[in-house]
């Protein structure tokens, strides 16, 4: 069972290694940088322009920027691998054949995996102005 800690020397006590350690301090540092970082997401795309204006010519002059590729690669990986460890632990908790927790989490941290590489693929590879030129063409047509 999770055991609950409220500070880092209960959590040095309660751990049975450096790893659960080093997580349980992660998990506090990635909370409180994803409470800014999805603040700060929430602000750009609703607050500081009319989201009502958001298209796809707005998007493509968004992902040229390499600043906005690094601030959304890393608000997708710092929630991917925060949500991964909660989920970890709820796994630990509920799933007690230890067989059947290895092939669970083996599943789910493939398919974490893969979203995470999908994402960073598609925000660095995909060329979001030639894909929106073919799409007005089509449209023109």
């Amino acid at each position: 069972m999770a055991t609950r800690v409220r500070t880092l020397n209960d959590a040095k006590a309660a751990a049975s290694n450096n790893f659960e350690l080093y997580w349980w301090v992660f998990m506090r540092v990635s909370g409180l940088l994803l409470v800014f970082l999805v603040l700060g997401h929430i602000y750009m795309q609703n607050i500081a322009i009319n989201s009502a204006e958001i298209d796809y010519d707005y998007v493509v002059s968004r992902f040229s920027n390499p600043t906005w590729k690094i601030y959304d690669i890393f608000l997708l990986g710092l929630t991917m691998l925060h949500g991964a460890n909660g989920l970890r632990y709820v796994l630990d908790d509920y799933i007690k054949n230890l067989s059947t927790r290895f092939w669970v989490k083996t599943i789910l941290f493939t398919l974490i995996a893969a979203i995470f590489v999908v994402g960073s693929i598609t925000l660095w590879s995909f060329s979001f102005q030639e894909m929106g030129d073919v799409v007005r063409s089509v449209q023109s047509h």
